[in-house]
């Protein structure tokens, strides 16, 4: 009130920038179903040892092709994803959860080629994985360039801008696991601004929407 009596301005709230995904933001909790994995079996590559993801930073994509990808990320690099037709994350409704399996750094050019020329195979093959198919193109499409975009990386709510932005090319593979689901392989090329390149390998589970809260 004394602000605008002696013509003070006064502060505007600050702006929330991310968006809540049913109830999942920065500084919130997922809690997971482990039926969700646990049901693959012992066939499945996919572990996990907790049921709870604390949620550290946050990642925003905007697909080319239209629709966007909210990431959720834990100190020890846990992905929680839902992809959305809208920024806000309101009509999300495609969601997996993704665990670290190996991080690369190429040490030469012949090691960046290698990897791109890999992300456009059918398969993915890697030596202590199952071999698992393209996802994204059914494997009679032959070699398919990968898709890229930039993520946008926040690890505080009320941040104006991101804390940093990371350029990806990847291809995203699966193998059905019969009657008990399937698992995902996320294979990544990310090279953050001003950072250096790394290839990462992720493997993952699909979730419906019955198998976390927030």
């Amino acid at each position: 009130m004394f602000g605008k009596l002696f013509g003070r301005k006064e502060e505007a709230a600050p702006t929330n920038r991310l968006a809540v995904v049913r109830n999942i933001t920065i500084g919130r909790s997922i809690v997971l179903d482990p039926l969700a994995w646990r049901r693959l079996g012992t066939e499945a590559s996919f572990k996990m040892d907790r049921d709870v993801m604390e949620i550290t930073a946050q990642g925003l994509v905007k697909l080319d092709a239209g629709g966007w990808v909210h990431r959720f990320y834990t100190d020890d690099h846990l992905m929680f994803q839902a992809v959305s037709d809208d920024r806000e994350g309101f009509e999300a409704n495609d969601f997996t959860l993704f665990v670290p399996w190996r991080s690369l750094y190429p040490t030469s050019g012949q090691d960046k080629r290698i990897w791109n020329d890999r992300l456009q195979d059918p398969v993915w093959l890697e030596d202590d994985l199952p071999p698992f198919q393209r996802y994204w193109f059914s494997e009679d499409e032959g070699r398919q360039p990968p898709v890229a975009f930039w993520e946008d990386i926040w690890d505080d709510r009320a941040a104006v801008r991101p804390v940093s932005r990371i350029f990806q090319t990847c291809m995203l593979y699966n193998r059905d696991l019969g009657d008990e689901g399937r698992e995902l392989l996320l294979a990544i090329s990310m090279e953050p601004e001003g950072g250096e390149l790394t290839h990462e390998i992720m493997v993952g589970v699909p979730l419906s929407v019955g198998e976390f809260s927030a």
